[in-house]
């Protein structure tokens, strides 16, 4: 292999190892998202150059060897000193072979980790990323431009000479230098729009490179599985696994046509490229291209409304004039960038919420409880006690309390009444009229008392929070209708693990309603057992009395009684006598059953079913007897 291209991957994998902590030093330097991801980039086509560069050493070892066998055969000719197996005769050869049989595919693998590991770290790095420092903005433009110049310079050299001489050794390391002379031309743009005060397009620049990073993985895999299955076909050179066609692609997007054939008729084994199908698409592409560009542009002339919306028409960033405000339905608008529409829900009820952050799995709880969390995150308001509005409710020797702690769930909704007053009056004006409510809120909330807001006062709280917040959105002229500001859930906060805020005040509201359930309890005792205890003494009394006057009474009638049998004893003692004597039978024998036996002297044995009859009237019925019987 020529010495010449040998420097030239000497100087390349040197080259991207220099400009990437270059790189990374300015990034640190000017908190540059996208230099952080082009350090990524440099880092892998530094190894990528590292691997090709030691293969070439490999290759110029192999050439040497035969050259020297050669030499030999020449002079000495042939001899069984060299008759044995390749691996004898030719080391460098064997040492070339195993390098590409085994170090090669591990390499790839390893290349696909990385490249994998590195974008998810950079899109996390980027998602928690600060802005770019404007102050150092200018330094970090003026190096990002040296270094993309400086690399696409040996880039551009390094892919001429691998496409000249021959080489695709080569080929490789420069796709990463001028896909990182690319990236760094970028980097140096989003310091000029940080520059101007748009710090947003390091961010997304950043994330662009992440997803390039994360498809050069994913094509690592794929090429390696790829070429399990590749047809061998004889006199094909073999590809290099870890050369990417998509870094050659972007790094070289003038040979998109190229590119493709060459990876065509690489792997279906013939040429792809000759077809009369890719032909055709590589004559008419660029007028597909242009059909289809234009009438993405025409697409973007016709407007529709949502019936719950409203858009802001602006024209070259500034308001059509007549048309500043486009209702629901369809309209007609130049192609986009000359026109832009803004949509906003100026129909549709919006909602945000102070105090709280909800949590789709708890909301589920159909019961809740003070000492549970009901949402993901709670904040704790400061609330007034009653003891420091007023002093007299405190007992003697009681001490005021300074401040209660409380947790509200405040849901708040308004709509938009003035689409360019929310517009154009606040650059951020959602955020704006959240941090309104919070304020007027919690200024609020530090001057009620905690009973009073979470029993009898809080319907009038919500009202007057209500009135408050939409008294200082009309300050801020934010062209917005406060709806409905609810307070829910309010109670005392859980606090930790250590210490239970809530289930102290729970203890203490308990104690309270318990006192008065046990003095409830002893007052209906007491009504119930007074008003029963003089009943029973009423009625003690009223028996009292009509047994006496009964007895009395009684005594009085048998007094007179006497009197009277006495006077019908003297009259004839013999008939009262006997009458009395008649009238004690007569009672006596009133009630049981009686039998007369009438017959004396007689040997008949007698009967007698002393059972009582259950239905005498229905079995004492007469049977009539049958005429034999009569006879």
């Amino acid at each position: 292999m020529d010495r010449n291209i040998q420097r030239v991957g000497l100087i390349n994998w040197l080259l991207l190892l220099a400009s990437g902590i270059t790189v990374a030093a300015v990034s640190r330097y000017a908190n540059a998202a996208t230099g952080e991801a082009a350090v990524v980039f440099l880092i892998i086509g530094f190894l990528v150059s590292l691997v090709s560069y030691f293969q070439m050493r490999l290759r110029t070892s192999e050439q040497l060897e035969k050259l020297d066998y050669d030499e030999l055969i020449k002079a000495k000719g042939a001899s069984t000193l060299f008759a044995g197996g390749d691996g004898e005769s030719f080391p460098a050869q064997k040492s070339r072979e195993q390098f590409d049989r085994w170090m090669v595919p591990i390499f790839t693998v390893l290349l696909f980790f990385i490249q994998a590991g590195a974008a998810y770290w950079v899109w996390s790095r980027v998602n928690t990323a600060t802005p770019s420092a404007i102050d150092k903005s200018s330094v970090a433009m003026a190096v990002f431009a040296m270094l993309s110049l400086a690399l696409f310079m040996f880039g551009r050299y390094s892919a001429n000479l691998a496409r000249l001489g021959g080489s695709l050794l080569v080929r490789p390391s420069s796709g990463y230098m001028l896909l990182s002379s690319a990236i760094c031309f970028a980097g140096a743009l989003t310091q000029v729009a940080v520059w101007f005060r748009l710090p947003k397009a390091d961010i997304y620049t950043a994330r662009a490179l992440c997803i390039v990073l994360a498809l050069a993985a994913l094509e690592s895999v794929i090429g390696l599985i790829l070429e399990m299955y590749r047809p061998r076909v004889r006199g094909q050179a073999e590809r290099l696994l870890y050369e990417s066609r998509l870094i050659g692609l972007l790094g070289q997007p003038a040979g998109l046509f190229k590119t493709a054939a060459h990876a065509l008729d690489y792997q279906f084994g013939f040429k792809v490229s000759e077809t009369w199908f890719y032909q055709f698409l590589e004559r008419a592409l660029a007028w597909i291209i242009l059909a289809q560009v234009s009438l993405l542009m025409l697409s973007t002339t016709i407007v529709i409304i949502d019936p719950d919306e409203q858009a802001l028409l602006e024209r070259l960033g500034n308001p059509v004039a007549g048309r500043e405000i486009l209702k629901p339905g369809l309209h007609l608008k130049l192609p986009w960038p000359i026109d832009d529409i803004h949509r906003f829900p100026t129909e549709r009820v919006q909602t945000f919420s102070v105090g709280f952050e909800s949590d789709p799995e708890k909301e589920r709880d159909r019961v809740l409880v003070w000492t549970r969390a009901h949402y993901r995150e709670e904040v704790p308001f400061l609330v007034a006690s009653r003891s420091q509005i007023d002093p007299t409710t405190l007992s003697a020797g009681d001490q005021a309390i300074p401040v209660n702690l409380l947790t509200a769930s405040i849901p708040v909704q308004y709509v938009i009444n003035d689409l360019k007053a929310w517009a154009y009056g606040h650059a951020n004006p959602t955020n704006l009229v959240e941090r309104i409510a919070t304020r007027e809120i919690v200024t609020f909330l530090a001057s009620v008392d905690m009973d009073e807001i979470m029993s009898s006062g809080r319907l009038q709280a919500a009202q007057e929070l209500q009135k408050r917040i939409q008294t200082q959105a009309n300050l801020a002229q934010l062209g917005v209708q406060i709806l409905f500001v609810g307070l829910q859930d309010i109670h005392p906060p859980i606090g930790t693990k250590t210490v239970q805020v809530a289930g102290a005040y729970e203890a203490v509201i308990g104690a309270i309603q318990e006192k008065e359930a046990r003095i409830l309890a002893a007052e209906g005792y007491r009504l119930a057992t007074v008003p029963r205890a003089n009943a029973e003494a009423a009625k003690l009394i009223s028996e009292a009395q009509a047994y006496r006057i009964q007895k009395i009474a009684g005594a009085g009638a048998q007094a007179g009684r006497f009197t009277n049998q006495l006077s019908a004893y003297k009259a004839s003692p013999t008939v009262y006598l006997q009458r009395t004597y008649l009238d004690t039978m007569a009672k006596a024998v009133a009630s049981p059953r009686k039998y007369v036996l009438a017959t004396t002297n007689t040997e008949d044995v007698i009967l007698m079913n002393l059972e009582d009859k259950l239905r005498p009237d229905l079995l004492d019925v007469p049977v009539a007897m049958p005429p034999s019987a009569k006879k």
